[in-house]
């Protein structure tokens, strides 16, 4: 027989006062309210913190306080990720989020999902399915993301965003709900590159 956490992660319905998943979500109330305190002054502390609380996290990764996770332990993060301050993760289903990961200030990522028939909802039984962002990208202030969304390698979400659907590769996407405004192209590369060599030369002079 499945427990309620092997249902929930397997984005079906489940009970969610089930004992076993009030437990850990206390757990990980304990471990996030202990990295919001911290001072963040010592970089080993914060990395065996952050490791403590999430499944997984690559080198040089860092959120900023404060934060707020369900589970932790479903969320893995790759290299050099940066969270900002004000980030939301409510991880019934797995959150993956690839290397160099930029994310703005009072952004939400919520696998979490309520039944839309009353009934079904107020017995208590929820879903959830899980979130994948790629490689590379960067998500601006106060943007939303929901069960089930993947965001593709290089994408931008503009801030205030509500990201219900994918999102491919190499894209810009804004608005509510976030759509596709442009691709990222070879002159976007071109121009910042440029910005690039005029800053070290400014830093020369």
């Amino acid at each position: 027989m499945k427990t309620e956490r092997e249902i929930m992660l397997s984005a079906q319905l489940y009970a969610s006062a089930d004992k076993e998943l009030i437990a850990l979500r206390k757990v990980c109330k304990r471990r996030v309210a202990l990295y919001n305190q911290v001072a963040h002054e010592e970089e080993d502390q914060v990395q065996g913190l952050l490791a403590d609380m999430l499944g997984a996290v690559g080198e040089g990764s860092y959120i900023e306080p404060d934060v707020y996770i369900d589970y932790g332990k479903n969320v893995y993060v790759g290299e050099a990720f940066y969270g900002n301050t004000g980030l939301t993760i409510l991880d019934t289903c797995e959150v993956h989020i690839g290397d160099h990961v930029m994310i703005g200030p009072r952004v939400s990522l919520i696998t979490a999902g309520h039944p839309i028939d009353s009934g079904v909802r107020n017995r208590g039984l929820e879903f959830g399915k899980p979130i994948t962002i790629g490689d590379n990208v960067w998500i601006g202030a106060n943007v939303f993301i929901g069960p089930g969304v993947t965001i593709r390698d290089n994408a931008i979400i503009g801030g205030g965003a509500v990201v219900v659907k994918d999102i491919p590769a190499n894209a810009v996407a804004v608005g509510n709900p976030a759509k596709v405004m442009r691709d990222i192209t070879s002159e976007d590369k071109d121009y910042w590159e440029q910005q690039e060599q005029a800053y070290y030369d400014n830093r020369e002079k």
